[in-house]
């Protein structure tokens, strides 16, 4: 597990599950809205789309973009989340 990206509104942590020899890699992203306290993991298609666009907001702001950026493209997913956030 690693934190990827943590903003006032939003965390992303990154899940790799190790696979079994012979298995495809497993893993995902668990995103966390902090304001709905809401979360959601996607994995998969979704999770490789999802990462195909954080490389991307990253290429086109080499010099590093502003959080907002960031915010705004996790809350495309964010509104995905239907799983409340409960504190164990």
């Amino acid at each position: 597990m690693q934190m990827l990206y943590n903003s006032d509104s939003y965390a992303v942590v990154q899940i790799n599950v190790p696979a079994e020899p012979g298995d495809l890699r497993r893993g995902g992203y668990e995103i966390v809205d902090k304001f709905a306290r809401k979360d959601i993991y996607i994995e998969g298609a979704l999770a490789e789309r999802f990462q195909q666009g954080v490389q991307e907001l990253v290429r086109l702001h080499p010099d590093g973009a502003e959080p907002e950026v960031f915010d705004d493209y996790i809350a495309g997913f964010a509104t995905l989340a239907a799983q409340p956030l409960i504190r164990h």
